[in-house]
């Protein structure tokens, strides 16, 4: 269920920006409100609850005036920055590389892990820490320079280069899954190749084993910040 709210999410904020429809990006911002906050509805989280209505509120008031825009381009930035520094604080002397705890755990106790992984899932972790910031930070950079509507304009900047709004969202709702995707499945084919013996038997036995352990691998990420 979040899975698919949070894939819908992108296209409906896309279409919305394409179509210059201010009540399809209210529909969007529905759409992550709900990621966020339903996980934490469907245990009775009274803080949920109440954030639940600060949105509601928020959006009705969003809805009748000419800023609906401007929540859309915070998603593409925050996830970004915020995955870059998910993968990045695990390089930190003395922690474990984010991939090699996933390598860790996707492996049975007492395994014997192939010497070689640790130091290449280092490597890959930084690949990725590099690949999200690159991300956020064009992510950004489009935000800012986007016209009409974007968030320069908006506080009355006339940036030296504008972008059309449907170029940045674009990018940042749609082409940034396609680059995040192609990076995965080539960094597969030549882990595949490079680490032939893995306890997984294909990509999605990997994808599935690698969305089973997430959880985990998130509580472990708050426990250190």
């Amino acid at each position: 269920m979040i899975g698919a709210l949070a894939i819908l999410y992108p296209v409906v904020a896309h279409l919305a920006v394409a179509h210059d429809n201010a009540h399809l990006a209210v529909a969007s911002l529905v759409l992550l409100a709900a990621v966020v906050l339903l996980p934490g509805l469907v245990r009775g989280n009274a803080i949920a609850w109440t954030s639940s209505a600060l949105v509601a509120v928020a959006l009705v008031w969003v809805a009748g005036r000419d800023i609906a825009w401007l929540p859309l381009y915070a998603p593409p930035v925050v996830i970004s920055f915020g995955m870059a520094w998910m993968f990045g604080q695990s390089l930190q002397a003395g922690r474990v590389a984010l991939i090699e705890r996933i390598v860790q755990l996707m492996h049975a106790p007492g395994d014997t892990i192939d010497a070689a992984i640790p130091p290449y899932a280092r490597r890959l972790t930084l690949l990725w820490t590099l690949l999200f910031l690159a991300l956020g930070l064009t992510n950004l950079a489009l935000a800012l320079c986007a016209t009409p509507n974007g968030i320069l304009l908006w506080l009355g900047v006339e940036p030296l280069i504008t972008v059309p709004r449907q170029v940045w969202s674009l990018f940042a709702n749609l082409l940034n899954y396609v680059i995040l995707g192609a990076f995965f499945v080539v960094e597969y084919i030549y882990r595949r190749y490079r680490f032939p013996q893995q306890p997984y038997k294909n990509m999605l036995d990997f994808i599935r084993r690698a969305s089973a352990i997430g959880p985990r691998l998130l509580s472990e990420a708050r426990e250190r910040a």
